[in-house]
């Protein structure tokens, strides 16, 4: 079988590159090994952020694979975009977490997956950023239409889709679709970014304590308000049960008894 998401673990960080040239296109077989290192990464503890990019220098991902859907029929399109709806909700949903290292272009379904991430950070100059699947005729099937909308409203997300707008990378940050943008040339890129995702591990960061938060505001955005908090009281407990959070509050209080004894 041809690998297609090449895995491979940085203290903490499980790096996932998605691998099919020129453009790093997805086929089902390409979601099918995604949907197994996700899990993989859930059932695995020294696993604290999932890291995914592109391989090469000028593609992150440019979505589904044309030719691949061109020759198949309708049966499979329905049930191959099904599958890859569930495994970004499964992404989406997994209590650790996701960054999206945007190598490169990052267009239609490519820009889904990162979506479906929780922080994108992009290279400076590395391409254009957009669902423009209105240009084939269809709508960006793999959780665009959502997950744009969530993350920069109705109105935007429905003119830069009927438009198929495409954006820069700076252009993309300042509109809300990337967090970071960093200034590195496509060999120092990756150290880069993976630099920035060690911050999200320990000892730097509680791990566990980041990826309840994760699920609380992924979920919580979905419901109720008092569902929502409902879900964060539930999630604080399994905090205050664990081991970071005991000595988390108890390296706190060491830290200022002397300022409130007034030695």
């Amino acid at each position: 079988m041809t690998t297609l998401v090449n895995a491979s673990k940085h203290e903490g960080v499980l790096v996932l590159e998605l691998s099919n040239p020129p453009a790093n296109t997805y086929s089902y077989e390409m979601m099918k090994q995604l949907d197994a290192h996700v899990l993989d990464a859930r059932f695995d503890p020294d696993v604290h952020v999932l890291f995914i990019t592109g391989s090469g220098e000028k593609f992150f991902c440019a979505g589904a694979d044309i030719r691949m859907l061109e020759k198949a029929d309708p049966y499979f399109k329905y049930n191959f975009c099904l599958h890859a709806n569930e495994t970004l909700c499964r992404l989406e949903q997994t209590p650790k977490l996701v960054i999206a290292a945007l190598n490169g272009h990052t267009v239609g379904g490519g820009l889904e997956i990162a979506l479906a991430c929780d922080l994108r950070i992009a290279r400076r100059e590395a391409g254009k950023i957009g669902l423009p699947e209105v240009s084939l005729g269809v709508l960006p099937g793999t959780g665009g239409t959502q997950r744009l909308a969530r993350a920069v409203g109705r109105a935007r997300a429905i003119e830069w889709m009927a438009e198929g707008a495409t954006f820069s990378m700076d252009e993309a940050k300042g509109l809300g679709l990337v967090n970071q943008v960093l200034d590195a040339d496509a060999d120092r890129f990756r150290a880069a970014a993976l630099e920035f995702a060690r911050k999200f591990t320990p000892p730097a960061k509680a791990a566990r304590a980041v990826g309840l938060i994760k699920r609380a505001v992924t979920t919580g955005l979905e419901v109720g308000l008092e569902q929502g908090l409902a879900l964060e009281r539930e999630l604080q407990q399994r905090l205050f049960e664990g081991k970071d959070a005991a000595e988390g509050i108890a390296a706190y209080n060491a830290r200022r008894t002397p300022q409130f004894s007034g030695k």
